[in-house]
């Protein structure tokens, strides 16, 4: 909901693409900062973490809501706070990744995350169409009554939490009364875990491309496809960033009810299924033709996405998972890269050429990336294929 709101608002109050690409890209200025709350996850409670992070987004929330009843809400207030919340949001995926593999044993993980993954797909269709509904409906200061309301709510929820299954804590400085070591060697050990195992190295790097060239097609600059390709308005981009979510919760569901894929290839094949619908979306001018391969688009995301949380997952220790799945959202952070420049392309030589050239570029490199790492993501024996 919050997105879809501050997103059109900020197209329709300054009528600039390049703003509309730097809001997005505040949403994920965070994403260097990730691995460090990993650390954090690892070393207070995934759980408690978690915790901060949404009592956070209310409190930026209930400013926004006050701002706006105010009636002093402008586009550099909005991009101020968004700033503010993109410098934690990025984290929380990750962070609610590790806590489902704490609590779920190995084999339960891919049924799990599909589980999971069905929750905010789910919400991601319902915050689209109400969002779109309340805000043109009652403004977006009633409509932000709704958004800190599911942030509350969210919060509670996140409190009721506990470890079905608790990491054990294992024996280290503190236990022989010497200094714990320091949040930067946990994080260089993160990191050197990930670059020294060929199958996360090669995970890690398809997020990054994903997050560069695919999600601002599917989701970022959705806002502009509407209002200046497919000339409708804000309900009309609420059908569109509902059908890409509704693919995606379809495509959660296939994975939870599969459950024996194998993570590598599944995240290598349906990640170039995903760049090819992206590819027609992007030659389309027709508003439900779009609509059907964001469909497609989405359903294949979710199973590359599931897929590669899964490999991460299941390949990494217990001790580590917190670590890895903060560089693992430190790769978020070529998305406002993406953004922005598909903002400066986009005034020069227009979104088809622009979106073309994007899903392009994906397509290719996702098949480098399963060649050059085929030893280790490729063949149905190694790890990162275990069923």
């Amino acid at each position: 909901m919050e997105t879809l709101i501050l997103g059109w608002y900020i197209l329709v109050e300054t009528g600039s693409v390049l703003l509309l690409t730097l809001f997005g890209a505040l949403l994920f200025g965070g994403t260097l900062v990730a691995p460090m709350f990993g650390v954090v996850g690892d070393r207070v409670g995934h759980r408690n973490l978690l915790c901060g992070l949404r009592a956070f987004y209310l409190v930026l929330a209930a400013s926004v809501m006050v701002i706006a009843f105010a009636g002093a809400l402008s586009p550099l207030v909005v991009l101020v706070i968004t700033g503010l919340m993109g410098v934690v949001r990025p984290s929380d995926l990750g962070v609610r990744a590790a806590l489902v593999a704490d609590n779920m044993a190995s084999d339960e993980l891919i049924a799990a995350m599909g589980i999971s993954r069905t929750t905010s797909d789910s919400a991601r269709i319902a915050g689209a169409l109400t969002g779109a509904g309340m805000f043109a409906a009652f403004g977006i200061g009633p409509a932000y009554v709704a958004v800190v309301a599911f942030y509350a709510l969210g919060l509670l929820l996140t409190l009721g939490i506990t470890n079905r299954r608790p990491k054990p804590r294992p024996r280290d400085a503190t236990d022989a009364g010497l200094p714990r070591p320091s949040a930067w060697r946990d994080l260089r050990e993160g990191l050197a875990y990930v670059w020294s195992t060929p199958r996360l190295l090669a995970a890690t790097w398809i997020a990054v491309l994903v997050n560069l060239t695919a999600f601002p097609l599917s989701n970022g600059l959705l806002p502009y496809v509407a209002r200046e390709v497919y000339r409708i308005d804000q309900t009309g981009l609420a059908y569109l960033v509902a059908s890409f979510a509704f693919g995606a919760l379809l495509g959660s569901l296939a994975v939870s009810m599969r459950g024996g894929i194998r993570p590598a290839r599944m995240m290598i094949i349906t990640g170039v299924a995903w760049y090819l619908f992206l590819l027609i979306f992007a030659q389309l001018r027709d508003p439900q033709i779009g609509i059907a391969m964001l469909l497609l688009a989405g359903f294949a995301q979710s199973f590359s996405m599931v897929s590669l949380a899964v490999l991460m997952l299941r390949n990494t220790s217990q001790q580590f998972r917190g670590r890895v799945m903060g560089v693992r959202m430190m790769a978020i952070y070529s998305l406002p890269l993406g953004l922005l420049t598909a903002g400066v392309l986009i005034e020069h030589i227009g979104f088809h050429a622009t979106a073309t050239l994007y899903a392009m570029i994906g397509l290719v490199l996702t098949l480098v990336i399963g060649v050059m790492w085929r030893d280790d993501i490729w063949h149905a024996d190694v790890p990162a294929n275990a069923r």
